[in-house]
């Protein structure tokens, strides 16, 4: 039986600061094809080269990855600031019209850190381009050292640094088999306002929302503020998320 294919998208990325290429990073694609037992297929985050219709026609789900760029706020009405560059004005989109097309054909959807706040946005939703700003807000942006250079340790990095509530019997409460989990952190920007379709699912203990669902989505559509791809072959937490994506993919594939 052929596996399931996934389209992860691309980040625009240059390389030698000469060469445009588009990049995903090699734990999403372990993870989906160590854990959810899908073959992982990157595509453009280009409107000029993807066409999302082709696209669904092709995969039987969809990866909103993490990325160092935030989502550009003219997405959600508000002016733009150099201190909060950069920008992927191109994958934004492709994403945010994925994330409705998605939804709007049943096909299974996964949003990562930037992936949910993308999601959030294609629904309505804003952001806050840094959410330790916010009064009572902790620093969800990856440790540093005291030099202000980043840990060079990636396992300190991606460490469980917080604890997230789960609404009850909510999807991701029904999913895991529990309602308080604790996940890493590694991000600026965040959900200020939900869009009309998001479901608030999961909140960090400074009230940062970690979890979203898209209400009335026909087939899996979920998204974590956390990178949930660092390590779901070993993170039984993370390992749940992928293998009901994966359950979610063989589903979509029998039903075409």
């Amino acid at each position: 039986m052929r596996r399931p294919v996934v389209g992860v998208i691309g980040n625009t990325h240059r390389v030698e600061n000469r060469f445009q290429v588009q990049m995903v990073g090699e734990r999403n694609l372990r993870a989906l094809a160590d854990v959810a037992g899908a073959l992982p297929l990157m595509f453009a985050g280009l409107p000029e080269i993807t066409d999302v219709g082709a696209l669904l026609d092709t995969v039987d789900g969809i990866v909103l990855t993490g990325a160092r760029a935030n989502v550009h706020p003219t997405r959600f009405n508000t002016e733009p600031d150099a201190k909060h560059e950069p920008y992927d004005i191109h994958r934004d989109e492709v994403a945010l019209a994925l994330s409705q097309a998605c939804v709007a054909r049943g096909v299974p959807l996964f949003g990562i850190c930037r992936g949910l706040q993308e999601m959030n946005v294609a629904f309505g939703g804003s952001l806050h381009p840094e959410i330790r700003e916010l009064p009572g807000r902790m620093n969800h942006r990856m440790p540093r050292l005291e030099s202000g250079e980043i840990h060079p340790d990636p396992k300190v990095i991606f460490a469980d640094r917080h604890e997230v509530t789960l609404t009850p019997g909510g999807a991701f409460a029904t999913l895991l088999g529990c309602e308080i989990i604790r996940v890493n952190s590694l991000h600026g920007q965040g959900i200020l306002e939900p869009g009309k379709r998001v479901v608030i699912e999961g909140v960090a203990e400074d009230g940062t929302i970690e979890a979203i669902r898209i209400a009335e989505a026909p087939g899996f559509a979920l998204g974590v503020q956390w990178h949930a791809e660092y390590d779901p072959q070993k993170n039984p937490i993370n390992r749940k998320l992928f293998e009901a994506f994966g359950e979610a993919l063989a589903k979509h594939r029998r039903a075409a």
